[in-house]
């Protein structure tokens, strides 16, 4: 009896970047996007952002450490959505005590909310890039009307297949364009040193 080796489509996707994969990763402990601790360059914005109670979603926050951040900032109202159940339990834990976040356990894509600021940081990487321009969509759906995303992408391309996925700068113009005004995309001068030189700090701005 013949084996079919055509794959569903769904299960091909989750291969590469569903639940399954990534709570995979997660229970084994291959978490080599994981830095240790906020990204400079976001805590550096984060410093002079002057709204402690806005509304801040952080997508496929692993082991959040910019809500830990925030958190200690003074900031009011945190939102944190992974798609790893695992992730979400160590989250959860680490949270416990501060009611001022919120932690999820959902697809992105399919999350209801209003925000103000959404931080970006290893999850566009991380998702299929034929669903980038969603991203760009439902991001901006997700944003109050002076909303803005800030955040990192990685502006190379990798030697082999993602997660990461990597791209540069034409191509996140012509993603985002649409939905935003592209306030800042350009060479990120205080990445961590792994990083260096392979990474564009974002602040875009929904278009009204």
């Amino acid at each position: 009896m013949g084996i079919s080796t055509e794959q569903d489509p769904e299960q091909s996707q989750d291969k590469l970047s569903g639940k399954q994969y990534w709570d995979a990763k997660w229970q084994s402990n291959t978490i080599g996007w994981d830095i240790g601790h906020a990204s400079p360059a976001i805590c550096q914005y984060l410093d002079q952002y002057p709204n402690k109670n806005a509304s801040i979603l952080i997508p496929g926050c692993g082991n959040a450490y910019e809500a830990e951040y925030l958190v200690e900032n003074g900031f009011t109202n945190i939102t944190l959505i992974d798609i790893s159940p695992e992730a979400v339990k160590k989250i959860r834990h680490k949270f416990e005590h501060n009611s001022q976040v919120k932690v999820l356990a959902e697809d992105f894509f399919q999350h209801k909310g209003q925000y103000d600021l959404i931080i970006e940081q290893t999850f566009f990487c991380a998702i299929l890039p034929d669903k980038r321009k969603n991203y760009a969509k439902k991001t901006a759906s997700l944003l109050h009307e002076k909303g803005k995303i800030i955040g990192l992408l990685f502006d190379k391309i990798f030697d082999r297949e993602g997660p990461p996925f990597g791209g540069s700068s034409p191509e996140y113009k012509a993603i985002f364009s649409p939905y935003f005004d592209i306030k800042t995309m350009e060479k990120c001068y205080n990445s961590i040193a792994a990083r260096a030189g392979s990474e564009v700090f974002i602040v875009l701005d929904k278009i009204q």
